[in-house]
């Protein structure tokens, strides 16, 4: 059956009028097959144009339309708003990029511009003349979270859901709760120490009925997709089958280990790294003593484990480490008499309100001496006494050495070893291995992967104030999921025609989202799309010997035409 499209296109303030020929665009498409209307805009984007399209598809009962303006990315929602609107389906428009395919990206010729242009109104026409009447996919959700790691992150996340209204399932893999943090003493900024912030979570987590915490526990087994994920939890000797709809990963981070050697670690009895050195001035003691050496004088060398060179594998700089080794050398310094701080360091980092810690530490007479990576510290024995060495950038490079009775290593965060976790949900990690989410500012703690977010240090170094910002962002995305009970899923995803399947399993083994499963058709067994799973990506379309995959509104019809009309 023959339709009548509609087919704005856009002059975008001149966007795309200053490049592309407009008239002459309308004038190459007015004969195309289908091409009921035709009309030109100013902005296609503004409310009167928006109006004078839903008149149009009401008064000439158009059956699709084709708006050939700026991206997609932009206006897909508007345009899809205004075929609703008109009562016509959402995915019988499609939009035609004029702006950043032609006219942005060949100002500097224009008759080039102006003739891409026919051509991607062109394809968009034929598109259109093959598009189909698409419904999206509502599908049920279970209003219940599973948190992995009760560290303060994870304890944040299960309160902020449970306050909410989700039933939360708390999985810690350690005996007791907090993780790092209630291993810690006087936190910086917080005026609170680690054990006493982790115990208040643990003491908030208890008043919850709706939250049940289980320890020494782990994730053995995940099926289904978001909104109804079958899981099994091992906890001690026993197996839990639960029914959850998302997950909020919360795993935290490992301090990094310098290996041995660097900076003389594990060589020198007196070079340890920063939480070490917390755990030391944390005691009760009236004067510093390591190792039987009573602690005068004490160097702390920045960067290590963070912003290494080619070699590394650490390129990015952990945040918090800057701010705890000068919080940790006020705290030595009010404890103890007589301690003298220098930091080595290659640029402080202490953001925010943090940079009042570097203003009283300075305040307290600490030196600050700067070096490069090309021009590291270099330490040495001799005799009983350990000397440090660096060339100063803050005095255009001069030479400098000092004893240090203790030479702290200020050492960063790396990701944690996740691997059963990291395979069972398939969370894709970054180039620094944490856990990757789709994009750092729009969608902040979603990952790819629908119902599985990610909180804390497993996604970056992070200080605790950012962790549980971002745990509550990510308890609230999940709640905003589950709570209506259920969800509406893009129509745009593959389809399978289980007359032609053979079930070669190339399909299987092309899909990364375990979108695929198998099923039974006429008494013989074919593949079927888990549309919960499917990203609509289309990497199981060209594997198919039998074409029996398609995809709904990039359909092979639809494509095949664009190609036809893109090659005339």
């Amino acid at each position: 059956m023959k339709k009548k499209i509609g087919v704005y296109v856009c002059h975008c303030g001149g966007n795309i009028s200053d490049y592309v020929d407009i008239e002459k665009v309308k004038d190459a498409v007015k004969d195309e097959a289908n091409v009921y209307l035709l009309k030109n805009t100013l902005f296609a984007c503004s409310d009167s144009s928006q109006k004078g399209m839903v008149d149009d598809i009401k008064t000439s009962e158009l059956d699709a339309i084709v708006v050939a303006s700026c991206s997609p990315k932009l206006h897909v929602p508007t345009f899809r708003g205004v075929a609703a609107r008109a009562g016509l389906n959402p995915y019988n428009y499609v939009q035609v990029n004029i702006r950043e395919q032609s006219s942005w990206a060949h100002s500097d010729q224009p008759t080039g511009a102006t003739e891409k242009a026919i051509l991607l109104v062109k394809a968009g026409i034929a598109r259109a003349a093959e598009s189909q009447a698409l419904t999206p996919i509502k599908i049920p959700t279970t209003n219940a979270t599973a948190v992995i790691g009760a560290g303060i992150g994870g304890m944040r996340s299960a309160i902020a859901l449970a306050d909410m209204g989700t039933e939360v399932y708390l999985i810690e893999k350690e005996m007791s709760v907090g993780g790092h943090v209630a291993n810690w003493g006087n936190l910086f900024t917080a005026n609170i120490n680690g054990n006493e912030l982790a115990a208040s979570l643990h003491n908030e987590i208890k008043k919850r009925p709706n939250i049940k915490l289980f320890t020494n526990a782990e994730l053995t087994e995940k099926k289904g997709s978001i909104g109804n994920f079958d899981i099994k939890v091992k906890s001690g000797n026993e197996t839990l089958p639960l029914h959850i709809g998302a997950f909020v990963v919360n795993t935290g981070f490992a301090p990094y280990e310098p290996v041995s050697g660097e900076y003389h670690f594990g060589e020198y009895d007196n070079v340890i790294t920063l939480p070490e050195f917390k755990k030391l001035i944390d005691t009760p003691a009236s004067e510093l003593v390591y190792k039987g050496k009573t602690i005068k004088k004490i160097a702390y060398i920045y960067c290590v484990g963070s912003r290494q060179d080619e070699e590394g594998d650490n390129k990015y700089c952990s945040r918090y480490c800057c701010t705890a080794a000068i919080h940790s050398s006020i705290q030595v310094k009010s404890k103890f008499k007589n301690i003298t701080n220098l930091h080595f360091n290659r640029g402080i980092r202490t953001y925010g309100k943090q940079e009042l810690h570097y203003e009283e530490s300075s305040k307290n007479g600490d030196i600050y001496l700067q070096f490069s990576l090309d021009s590291i510290p270099q330490i040495e024995k001799k005799g009983n006494k350990t000397i440090v060495k660096v060339k100063d950038i803050l005095t255009a490079g001069k030479e400098l050495e000092t004893e240090a009775d203790l030479i702290v290593l200020v050492t960063g965060m790396v990701p944690r070893k996740n691997e059963n976790l990291t395979n069972q949900l398939k969370i894709p990690v970054g180039r620094d291995n944490f856990f990757n989410e789709i994009h750092m500012k729009l969608r902040p703690v979603e990952t790819v992967i629908d119902g599985v977010f990610i909180a804390g240090t497993c996604q970056s170094p992070k200080n605790i104030l950012e962790t549980l910002n971002s745990s509550m962002a990510a308890a609230a995305k999940a709640n905003s999921i589950l709570t209506k009970g259920e969800m509406s899923l893009e129509p745009t995803l593959a389809m399978v025609n289980p007359a032609a399947c053979n079930l070669c399993d190339n399909c299987f083994e092309a899909c990364q989202f375990d979108a695929i499963v198998q099923t039974e058709y006429e008494g013989r067994k074919v593949a079927k799309i888990n549309v919960s799973n499917c990203k609509g990506c289309g990497m199981c379309t060209p594997v198919c010997p039998t074409d029996a995959i398609d995809l709904a509104d990039f359909t092979n019809a639809q494509i095949e035409s664009m190609i036809d009309a893109l090659t005339e």
